[in-house]
């Protein structure tokens, strides 16, 4: 049993399938779908007559959009939100099709309005809106399909969130469930407050038994301190109980080796020693559904989730769904060809020949996590290739491809260890190795005394078994070289 206190629970162990799982999907649904305008945070901005961190007036375009806040408020827009085309069974095919191993929606975002049937507030979706108990019945889908599940807590940040003014109906003490009291801006959160925030935390771990539970920002206010290891605390216990192995995954003010580190929108530059996960969104714009939405592609999507991956963490990938509840065919589209991706380099052709996920087997040792990473230089420009390193294993992946549609590797390995080197690329491209002066034409007249070039790779399977020399070419360092047709789905395994 684990006690309230960081020594007790720098016991914790981050299990086996959340580093096994690379890839979960996000899901930001709620009310703040129905204005869709400019991104997830007009709940708050609405009731700010300035211009926004993104350059917007939320206000002005309020009031012309629905009318002054005192009229027209946030809440007005939850009768408004009513996901009469939700359909959870759809979302996990699509996930599914994905490639995720897990699923976290949010439970409660800023705004105060909980995606679940909370007995501690009557501003919930089930009572409201959708009249549907949102996140339960999606952990009962999502377990269905064998997936893991999890839930996000963004409620911290509610005290801070909503501007009060006379004229607007955030100062209405009938509305103080949904807006909180009126308070002044910069004052604390009340003992009160933080205990009701306490509550609705254990009611989620309670109903839902979440593999996942998220904590957005808003907790690192000096306030939440005492409160931060009493949360680990009673969700580890309660997961032992369960029997389960869970993931508490945090931004900051928690020590290292107590849960796991989250990275919003980024990256890191190293392997880091304990596993982290980054979140980000299909959108550039917003992590909820609006209109006119910007989004990443698929090809840029991929290329994230091999860094984070090479560099020991997961992808935690956000989708936003309409206020109906049919997430965007663009974004559906996004999803499906990631999961493509993954299907030719992922589970369906051994995952690790992308991601460096082995399976134990008896013959094999465990594999992760990589010891260094680095981008290999592609004719003078980097971070065309990622490879990461463990022992004397390479991954390389291509992340872009070079004028003339011939991509060079460094591949030193391949002289280190010659035997079995599985080699990735696309249908229908030649593989083979060069020294570094060669300068490889296509041709086996280019390659280095001593080495096996020019393999052909079989048509859809985009797999070939190559051998290396046992010695390194006298002309320089050996290169992997393809050269065919660019193709985002393009990956190396030597």
């Amino acid at each position: 049993m684990y006690t309230a206190d960081w020594n007790s629970l720098r016991n914790y162990e981050i299990p086996a399938w959340f580093k096994d799982a690379k890839l979960g999907l996000f899901i930001h649904w709620g009310a703040y779908a129905v204005p869709a305008w400019d991104n997830e945070w007009y709940p708050r901005f609405m009731y700010r007559d300035e211009t926004a961190r993104k350059g917007a007036n939320y206000f002005r375009h309020h009031c012309r959009a629905w009318g002054h806040p005192g009229q027209f408020g946030y809440k007005d827009f939850i009768p408004r939100f009513q996901a009469e085309r939700w359909d959870p069974e759809a979302w996990l095919d699509l996930f599914e099709a994905a490639g995720a191993r897990y699923v976290v929606p949010v439970g409660e975002h800023h705004d105060g309005f909980p995606m679940y049937a909370s007995r501690y507030t009557p501003w919930n979706a089930a009572v409201m809106g959708p009249r549907r108990d949102v996140v339960g019945e999606l952990c009962a889908a999502t377990r269905r399909r064998g997936l893991k599940f999890g839930v996000s807590s963004h409620r911290a940040f509610n005290w801070r969130y909503y501007t009060y003014r006379d004229d607007f109906d955030t100062a209405d003490p009938a509305y103080a469930e949904l807006y909180a009291p009126r308070h002044a801006e910069d004052e604390p959160a009340p003992r009160a407050w933080i205990e009701d925030w306490y509550a609705r935390t254990q009611e989620m771990i309670d109903r839902f038994e979440p593999d996942v539970l998220w904590f957005d920002f808003g907790w690192q206010y000096d306030e939440f301190a005492p409160w931060r290891p009493q949360v680990c605390a009673y969700y580890y216990n309660q997961a032992l109980q369960w029997g389960r192995e869970v993931v508490l995954q945090y931004k900051d003010k928690l020590p290292d080796g107590v849960a796991v580190y989250d990275v919003e929108r980024g990256k890191l530059d190293a392997i880091r020693p304990d596993y982290w996960q980054t979140d980000t969104a299909v959108s550039y714009k917003s992590w909820s559904y609006i209109e006119n939405d910007e989004f990443k592609s698929a090809a840029t999507l991929i290329h994230d989730l091999v860094d984070i991956v090479s560099k020991n963490g997961n992808l935690l990938l956000n989708v936003g769904p309409r206020a109906d509840g049919v997430i965007p065919a663009e974004v559906a589209g996004l999803l499906r060809a990631v999961g493509a991706w993954l299907r030719v380099n992922g589970d369906g052709h051994l995952r690790h020949a992308a991601l460096g996920t082995l399976r134990r087997r008896a013959h094999r040792r465990q594999r992760r996590p990589y010891d260094r990473t680095g981008q290999c230089p592609l004719h003078g420009r980097r971070h065309a290739f990622h490879a990461y390193v463990r022992r004397a294993v390479r991954h390389s992946h291509g992340l872009a491809w070079p004028p003339g549609d011939r991509a060079f590797a460094d591949a030193r390995s391949l002289a280190a260890r010659p035997h079995r080197r599985r080699i990735h690329a696309g249908p229908g491209r030649a593989v083979g190795l060069a020294a570094v002066g060669a300068g490889p034409s296509g041709g086996a007249a280019d390659a280095a005394p001593g080495l096996r070039t020019c393999l052909r790779l079989e048509a859809g399977l985009g797999r070939a078994l190559g051998t290396a020399a046992k010695a390194a070419p006298a002309a320089g360092r050996p290169r992997l070289w393809i050269s065919g047709r660019p193709s985002p789905a393009t990956s190396l395994h030597a």
